[in-house]
């Protein structure tokens, strides 16, 4: 079984959407929905996805961070695989079918989708971009990997390894403290192509250029200690 972890703050015009193409997936799933503090009406929203089989719906009173929401995730796991789902829109669930199979038969233990494998992606600002790939080169140069998408959204893990991996991430540096970790273990990261559709600051993109410094720092830091 596939474990489905979302993490969600203030996403009230997106989470009915992301879910019901999330449930469209024919793949046997359950969807861990961490609520991390929202205050725009999500909350109300996801009532009724907490009494329906298959779901989990955890709240935290405060927000943490989306690495604290994850970390909430984890702990409710019972799939054998898991992936990490943004409420954005900005990542196609239809596309579990490619990435999630290699780990699910054992191929690998974990895989990404990459937005850059998939030429035809239209990116947000440059900013983004360029921080993206600064942030894929220290990890490729520090941890020995090659990848091209490192703070993808969509990373897949085999849920014992995923489970068996000291995280402290409260924000966006989930990425990449568990890039870090499972490289320092001996894992080389495959990647697969995926879509991508971008939504603007205006639409409610939450990142910003202070999160790739913090992520460069946190890759720096977990290849010291």
């Amino acid at each position: 079984m596939l474990s489905v972890i979302i993490p969600v703050y203030n996403e009230v015009n997106n989470i009915d959407l992301l879910i019901e193409r999330v449930l469209a997936v024919n793949l046997t799933k359950e969807i861990i929905i961490v609520d991390d503090g929202s205050t725009d009406g999500t909350r109300a929203k996801l009532e009724k996805y907490a009494s329906m089989p298959y779901f989990k719906v955890v709240l935290h009173e405060t927000n943490k961070g989306k690495g604290a929401a994850i970390r909430t995730g984890i702990l409710e796991v019972s799939g054998s695989v898991t992936i990490i789902q943004d409420a954005d829109l900005e990542y196609n669930p239809e596309e579990y079918l490619l990435i999630v199979p290699p780990v699910m038969n054992g191929e690998t233990k974990v895989m990404y989708g990459s937005r850059f494998l998939k030429t035809n992606n239209v990116h947000s600002y440059w900013y983004f971009y360029a921080g993206g790939q600064v942030v894929t080169w220290f990890t490729n140069v520090l941890f020995g990997q090659k990848l091209t998408d490192e703070p993808t959204c969509y990373k897949v893990f085999d849920s014992e390894l995923l489970k068996s991996i000291p995280l402290q991430c409260t924000g966006f540096e989930f990425c990449p403290e568990i890039t870090a970790k499972v490289a320092k273990l001996g894992h080389k990261i495959p990647e697969i192509p995926i879509s991508y559709s971008p939504r603007t600051l205006d639409e409610g993109k939450k990142i910003n250029w202070k999160d790739g410094v913090i992520a460069i720092w946190t890759l720096i830091k977990y290849r010291i200690v």
